[in-house]
């Protein structure tokens, strides 16, 4: 009986210290998430704070809404501004009708089909 009784301790004492380990992994899992996360919300934060300096507010409101159907677009967009400033290439502040030309020069041309009946 004895031996029964410490055959289940010893499960039961590893079964515990088997969760204790899987605790301490998902709070490491979680930590790193978090930083991830932080460094993600920093990293945003500066692009905007150069997105002021880069664009006028007209721009900077074309952009917010296009971004809500063309998100890939201005992303693209963001990081292209961002490349030319950071290398000293973009002279001026770029307003709203120089927004809407690079744009146009962005998106790719459309094929325009005919149909034609035999």
């Amino acid at each position: 009986m004895t031996d029964d009784l410490d055959e289940i301790r010893r499960r039961r004492l590893a079964q515990m210290q088997q969760q204790a380990a899987q605790q301490q992994m998902g709070a490491g899992d979680m930590q790193a998430a978090m930083q991830q996360e932080q460094a993600q919300a920093e990293m945003d934060a500066k692009k905007q704070a150069l997105m002021r300096q880069i664009l006028t507010p007209e721009a900077r409101e074309r952009l917010t809404t296009l971004r809500m159907s063309r998100k890939e677009l201005v992303e693209q967009l963001e990081s292209q501004l961002i490349m030319l400033a950071q290398s000293g290439r973009l002279q001026t502040i770029i307003d709203d009708e120089k927004l809407k030309q690079l744009l146009v020069q962005m998106q790719p041309k459309k094929r325009e089909t005919t149909i034609k009946r035999m």
